[in-house]
Parts: structure tokens; C-alpha cells; sequence
């Protein structure tokens, strides 16, 4: 009898410009923790941050190191909406991300999924603060 396959996405990468710029944004401005910050060497960390009781998928912070990959900082998804930090309380977050002085692209608007709103961050990568309905 064969075993049911399980996975799930541990890390999603950002570029980056600068590490402790960016430890800095997602723990000081979005409340996220600090997961690890290894140092691997030649300037290159491993640095792993996420939400406040999140699901174990986490943000790997990856400093651009070529001219290349320094195109794609702030501009991962060309422009569209990159990630979806889902809350159960809209208000509370939105309105602590504002105090904390994150960028919003909108103001917040219901949809029939739920309460949603753009915002940056440090970089310019466009993200949802979203909480859904309940069904």
C-alpha cells in the first residue's frame, strides 16, 4: 500500500536589496518574525521571516548578488499583485501597518471574497492584506 504524498512550499523567495533593510520592514512594520538569519559565507545570508502564527511557508529574504537579479528587486510578478498576507482581522492589521507607516496603494474595499487592500513594501513588490470571508 503506497503512502499519500505530502507537500507543501516551505520557502518563497524575495529578492532583495539588503538584508537588514528588509528583517527590518517584515519585523518592524508587519509584525512578522524573525525564523533564521544564517550566515553562509562570501556575504550571503539564509534568512527566513513569516507571519505571526503562520502555517510553516516562510519568506526566504535573498539579497540580489548579480546586475540581473538586482532588475527584479521591487518587481518580482512585473507589477502585479506578488503575495497574499491573509488576516482574521482586517482592521487591526490594516490599521497598524498604516501607523507603522507601510504604503498603500488603495483604500481598503470589500469584494464579495472578502475585505482586500494593496500595499508595498519596501521594495515596491505589491502584496493583498486580505481577510476572507467566512462561509
Amino acid at each position: 500500500m503506497s503512502q499519500l504524498t505530502q507537500q507543501q512550499i516551505g520557502n518563497i523567495a524575495l529578492l532583495v536589496e539588503n538584508y537588514d533593510d528588509a528583517i527590518a520592514f517584515y519585523t518592524q512594520k508587519l509584525q512578522f518574525r524573525l525564523i533564521e538569519d544564517t550566515d553562509l559565507g562570501d556575504g550571503k545570508r539564509w534568512v527566513q521571516v513569516s507571519p505571526p502564527n503562520s502555517n510553516g511557508t516562510h519568506l526566504l529574504l535573498a539579497q540580489a548578488s548579480t546586475n540581473e537579479q538586482s532588475k527584479f528587486v521591487g518587481n518580482q510578478t512585473g507589477g502585479r499583485v506578488f503575495l497574499f498576507l491573509q488576516t482574521n482581522d482586517f482592521w487591526r492589521d490594516y490599521l497598524r501597518m498604516r501607523k507603522n507607516g507601510v504604503v498603500f496603494n488603495e483604500e481598503p474595499r470589500e469584494e464579495s471574497y472578502g475585505t482586500v487592500v494593496v500595499f508595498q513594501d519596501l521594495y515596491g513588490n505589491k502584496w493583498d492584506l486580505l481577510q476572507l470571508n467566512k462561509v
